[in-house]
């Protein structure tokens, strides 16, 4: 790993927003999918939520341009309970929604912990996702088109999330636990060897501080074997 490229993975990690995400219902498209993805990484979102059953999930890795790499997909079976579980953690929910109740996108705190819930391409939000969202929000439009592509309006409000946090300082500091930052940069430095941990249920091995490398690789290796 050259010099350049572990700082640049240190650096998206220390810019990581844990307590920002997406949260989408249902979205079918790939194309979708991963530009949500690669927006997601582009603002430091660390967790994207997606409810779609797990069996007939679409594969989007082909278009997502490895970004899919970078941040983490949690999926779930049914919208009450991605809801649910988000609420228990102390987010917002903030539905891309229009209704009565809707108001303009950049009069709500985005520095808050919160999941924007984007509705998939046909019917939007669901009626039970919006009932359970904390509020409803809507980007003003000028022309004939009722709605944007979901992954334009997923774009329009990260990037609105993104200023207030700039000007929240939220970006100045590393807001990842260091548990899970030691682990995370253990599985983009190395990929292959995080892969076959999982695979043999092994810990991690430790890395050097100075410049992410495994430390003393061959007598690591050489403790897996013996223990296989």
């Amino acid at each position: 790993m050259t010099p350049e490229r572990y700082l640049k993975l240190r650096r998206t990690l220390d810019l990581r927003q844990p307590d920002l995400t997406l949260l989408t219902e249902q979205i079918h498209k790939p194309r979708n999918i991963a530009a949500l993805v690669r927006t997601s990484d582009a603002v430091g979102i660390h967790q994207l939520n997606m409810v779609w059953p797990f069996d007939k999930h679409r594969s989007y890795s082909g278009t997502a341009m490895g970004s899919d790499r970078w941040v983490d997909i949690v999926r779930h079976e049914s919208m009450s309970s991605a809801i649910n579980g988000l609420h228990g953690k102390g987010f917002q929910v903030y539905a891309a929604h229009l209704s009565n109740e809707a108001v303009d996108y950049r009069t709500v705190d985005f520095t808050l912990p919160c999941a924007i819930l984007l509705g998939n391409e046909k019917e939007g939000v669901s009626d039970l996702a919006a009932q359970m969202a904390d509020k409803h929000v809507v980007i003003p439009m000028m022309g004939m088109v009722e709605s944007y592509n979901v992954s334009v309006a997923a774009a329009i409000i990260l990037a609105e999330a993104q200023r207030q946090r700039l000007l929240a300082g939220c970006y100045e500091y590393v807001r990842l636990g260091a548990d899970e930052y030691q682990q995370i940069f253990f599985r983009w430095a190395h990929p292959q060897v995080a892969k076959y941990c999982h695979q043999n249920n092994l810990s991690y091995p430790s890395l050097r501080p100075e410049d992410g490398e495994i430390d003393k690789p061959s007598k690591w290796y050489a403790d897996v074997r013996k223990c296989q």
